[in-house]
Order: structure tokens, then C-alpha cells, then sequence
């Protein structure tokens, strides 16, 4: 068998020399695609769920909200074991998978019982987000960061560019996993209530929440036919000014209406905060963090972020640039250099 093999090869010599070619060229082309990572990954296979309480203690997230969301994640195919954090404000329950489960079959599993977790919490539970599960990354997933330099602007407006141009486009890039920005102050509209003027209207503060609430909506109304045609109707209330919230009305009293400017001060403010970044320990500054995708090729992906980078800075305010800090990629090819030098 073997000196038939043998004689084979020897005859078909043209035949050989392409299959070597061949195994060499399929060699080159996977040594190209292999993932090769400083850190290697070896997290568990993990799946978070977030919920986010307003003032409320540990205590009671804990049990209005961190112990029904582990009841009801019991009894999940591959679950190793369920781990959870409850905090001043925010719960935490981190789901652990055999490392054989396939991470978009777990988070889909454990979706499926975020609606029974639901309906075990209490209805009174002020959860402005409900129940989140965590983006599809690892603790080693982080590969980049940067921070916004803008002398000329402040931490809110830096904030601000953050969160509505920069972290949306970079989200939009194949393989980020999430973009976490720190620092800055996010800006919000604050409705600053007049205790006296409310006791003089005979109003609650409920009472100016929900007129708020249900006039910040746009809502549609159905058509109305003219001949041949269908006119479509809507209702626009979505509020876009500061004058906009100061015109609500809450109540008309014989047939006055009493408006949320009549009862408060409406104006722009910073919602609070829990931390700062600071650059060489002098001023403050807005940092974002990229974080891959399980699995994802850390080379590639941190390519298609430094071009899309480039693209951003093109399109950001004068004055206004991303400037990358930490670059894992640096770091990678550093690692290969170091281990070709020992080797």
C-alpha cells in the first residue's frame, strides 16, 4: 500500500507540488485571521441582569428586586450557578452558564424569564428602565479608550458630544460589544417646584409629574376621509424647549389655566453624579471605554475603530477631537515581539 502510495506521488509529481502550494497558501491565510490577545479571555460564561432603583437601600432592593429576579432564574438549562450584588440603587444578578453554552442561547433563555422576574417585583418599585440585561462582553473585553479634548467647551457640552455623536457612531462599528463614558456632567431639564405656589393652587406634587408625563407625548388620531382622500391626523406634544414644560398646564381653575411655570422654575441642569475623570490629575475631561464582543478578533475590531475615529474627528466642532489613551493592540503587538525575542 505504501509503495503504491509512493509511486502515486512520484508519478504525478505537477499534482504534489500544488497540494503543497495549496496547504502552505490555507496555512498563511489562518496564521492571518488567528486571534492573538495579551490578555486571553478567561471569564466565565456569564449573563448579567441590571435593574436601576431610584433612592432605594439595599436592603430593599434586595428583596423587592434582586431575590425575585434569582427565583425566577432558576431552573435555566446549563446554569452553573446564579450570583447577585445589591447595592444603594441598583441590583445586580450575574447568571453563570456551563462553558459549553453558547452565549446568545444563554441571554436568550434568560430574556425569556425577565417577564416572570418582572411580575414578581411590586408595581411601587420606582425601576425608570425595568429589568436590562448587560451587553455581550467580558471583563477582558475592554480595548480601547479615549477621552474629548475641547478647551473651549464645557464638561457637559463634552458630555454631551459623548453620548449623542460619538458613542452612537462607534456603537455602529462590527465587533464593540458597549461604550461606557465617565466623567463630564449629563445634562438634563430640572423643574425646580415652588412648595408655596403649590399650597397656594392646592396641588400636589404628583399632580405636576403626571400633567408632565401626559403632555410630553405624541399620539395618533386616526384619519378623516375628504372625498378621495384620507388626511392623517396627529397629535404632536412631545416637549423640545424649556418653554415648552413652562406652558403645561396642570388644571384650569374656572377657566383659568394654571401652568407648571405658575408653580416651579424650569431650566436647565446637571443630573448627579457619582465620579469624575481626570487627566494627569488636573483637569476634567470625558472618557469613553470600548468594550469587543465575546469572541470577537481584538485586531480587527480596533482597526475598524481607529478609521472610524478619524472619521469622527473630521465631522466633530472645532476644537473638539477624540484622543485615544489605551490601545490594546500596542500592547498585543509588544507581547508578540517580547516572546519572539525570548524565543
Amino acid at each position: 500500500m505504501i509503495a503504491k502510495l509512493i509511486r502515486f506521488l512520484i508519478k504525478h509529481k505537477l499534482l504534489v507540488l500544488l497540494g503543497v502550494i495549496g496547504v502552505g497558501a490555507a496555512g498563511l491565510y489562518s496564521l492571518s485571521q488567528l486571534p492573538i490577545d495579551a490578555f486571553p479571555d478567561i471569564s466565565p460564561n456569564l449573563v448579567q441582569v441590571f435593574a436601576e432603583l431610584e433612592g432605594m437601600a439595599a436592603e430593599e432592593v434586595e428583596q423587592f428586586v434582586t431575590r425575585p429576579v434569582e427565583v425566577a432564574m432558576r431552573g435555566i438549562p446549563g446554569v452553573r450557578k446564579i450570583r447577585s450584588i445589591s447595592s444603594l440603587g441598583l441590583s445586580t444578578v450575574n447568571i453563570y452558564f456551563e462553558d459549553d453554552v453558547d452565549i446568545y442561547l444563554a441571554r436568550q433563555l434568560v430574556s425569556e424569564r425577565l417577564k416572570e422576574a418582572e411580575e414578581g417585583i411590586p408595581e411601587t418599585m420606582n425601576m425608570p428602565h425595568g429589568l436590562e440585561m448587560g451587553a455581550v462582553a467580558s471583563g477582558m473585553g475592554k480595548i480601547l479608550a479615549y477621552y474629548i479634548d475641547g478647551n473651549d467647551f464645557s464638561t457637559t457640552d463634552l458630555r454631551t458630544i459623548q453620548d449623542w455623536i460619538i458613542k452612537r457612531d462607534i456603537q455602529t462599528v462590527p465587533g464593540v460589544a458597549k461604550v461606557i463614558s465617565q466623567g463630564g456632567h449629563v445634562r438634563q431639564y430640572q423643574i425646580k417646584i415652588n412648595p408655596a405656589q403649590l399650597l397656594e393652587y392646592d396641588l400636589t406634587l404628583d399632580d405636576v409629574i403626571e400633567a408632565v408625563r401626559k403632555n410630553n407625548l405624541n399620539l395618533g388620531a386616526g384619519i378623516i376621509e375628504k372625498g378621495a382622500e384620507e388626511l392623517i391626523v396627529r397629535s404632536l406634544g412631545l416637549v423640545s424647549t424649556i418653554d415648552d414644560i413652562e406652558n403645561i398646564v396642570i388644571f384650569a381653575r374656572r377657566g383659568n389655566p394654571v401652568y407648571v411655570k405658575d408653580v416651579a422654575a424650569v431650566e436647565f441642569g446637571n443630573a448627579f453624579r457619582r465620579g469624575v475623570a481626570l487627566l494627569d490629575g488636573e483637569r476634567e475631561v470625558v472618557v469613553g471605554s470600548v468594550y469587543k464582543l465575546h469572541g470577537a478578533n481584538s485586531f480587527e475590531v480596533i482597526s475598524r475603530l481607529k478609521e472610524r475615529m478619524s472619521q469622527i474627528n473630521e465631522n466633530l466642532p472645532e476644537g473638539v477631537k477624540v484622543v485615544t489613551f489605551y490601545d490594546q493592540s500596542a500592547l498585543v503587538k509588544n507581547s508578540i515581539n517580547t516572546v519572539r525575542g525570548a524565543l
